[in-house]
């Protein structure tokens, strides 16, 4: 059979330490009673960790099965290689991350694995007053001025620091400095790759009580110090007025859609990801039909063409796409 159809796939959820209970409380996940969980991966082929289909005809296929059986069906006329090139997931920072530092392609190739680079941006669906991301480094800071702030445990210094506002969307190339701060419930998507440098970890233990573990030369030879802060996106009109362009980059376009009635989406020989951040929507297909209210995720395949929305309330969403 084609692969036609919207796809909803299962969460996989990451009991990191900075995690909370958001996922379950706010967006609605079906996270266990007691434990606190950092991220819900909502799409991702990388390895072992794999989305698992929940309806229709497909249901119990991964998402690198798909991409190995269909992926014409599934990318259409963009082509994206061996595995699915992106990862969707939502995260619950109840503490600071780590500012950390991700290699691009040409130097997550060379890693033993090889390993995707990762760009990627967040879009921020809550923030509690105070909350910060740490964004790029302030401007004109050397590898040697941050190699120094390693040694006098003042790399926060060197940090370009924002309070982030909930709609605002921050796009991280690969090698750019970043951590998100606690308070802040975020939808990211990112290059499907799992390689992250640790530079600073708050002088924090894990859950073993040991420190964990830093990556400082890693990070000094992946950071572009060319690159300076980082600052929110300005949405950019479409020729659609509920829609805004929040990132084109080379490795996906991100739209916010915000409306009401009836639209469709799909249909230019390309898969979709599909987020839903408030309100509620139903797809007019038989093998989705169901209301699908914040914190739901779906994969359009190429061969599914358009499919067609129709918001039960004012609704935003996140589209997400190769370009």
């Amino acid at each position: 059979m084609p692969l036609n159809y919207p796809l909803i796939f299962k969460p996989t959820f990451r009991d990191y330490i900075w995690g909370g209970r958001r996922l379950g409380t706010v967006l609605g996940k079906p996270i266990p009673d007691t434990g606190d969980f950092a991220e819900s991966w909502e799409v991702v082929d990388h390895g072992e960790d794999q989305s698992v289909v929940a309806n229709g005809p497909l249901a119990g296929k991964t998402l690198g099965e798909l991409v190995a059986e269909f992926p014409t069906d599934l990318f259409g006329n963009k082509s994206a290689g061996r595995t699915f090139p992106l990862l969707f997931k939502f995260l619950d920072a109840n503490r600071d991350l780590s500012i950390q530092v991700h290699p691009d392609d040409a130097q997550g190739a060379k890693l033993d694995p090889p390993d995707l680079g990762k760009t990627e941006a967040w879009y921020i669906l809550d923030a509690e007053p105070g909350s910060k991301v740490y964004v790029g480094l302030k401007e004109g800071v050397t590898r040697e001025q941050l190699a120094q702030a390693v040694e006098a445990n003042s790399v926060v210094d060197t940090m370009h620091v924002i309070e982030p506002r909930v709609g605002d969307c921050l796009f991280i190339p690969a090698k750019t400095t970043h951590a998100l701060g606690k308070g802040l419930l975020v939808a990211e998507i990112q290059q499907a790759s799992n390689t992250t440098f640790r530079l600073f970890d708050w002088n924090r233990v894990g859950a073993d009580g040991k420190p964990r573990a830093l990556h400082i030369t890693e990070s000094l030879e992946t950071i572009d110090f060319d690159r300076g802060p980082v600052e929110p996106q300005e949405p950019q009109p479409t020729s659609d007025a509920d829609i805004n362009r929040l990132v084109t980059c080379d490795k996906f376009i991100l739209d916010r859609w915000q409306f009401e009635g009836r639209k469709s989406i799909g249909g230019n020989q390309g898969f979709h990801i599909v987020a839903v951040l408030e309100g509620k929507i139903r797809t007019s297909h038989a093998q989705l039909d169901q209301a699908l209210g914040k914190g739901s995720t779906f994969l359009i395949p190429a061969a599914c063409g358009s499919v067609q929305l129709n918001a039960i309330e004012p609704t935003t969403l996140l589209d997400m796409y190769l370009p």
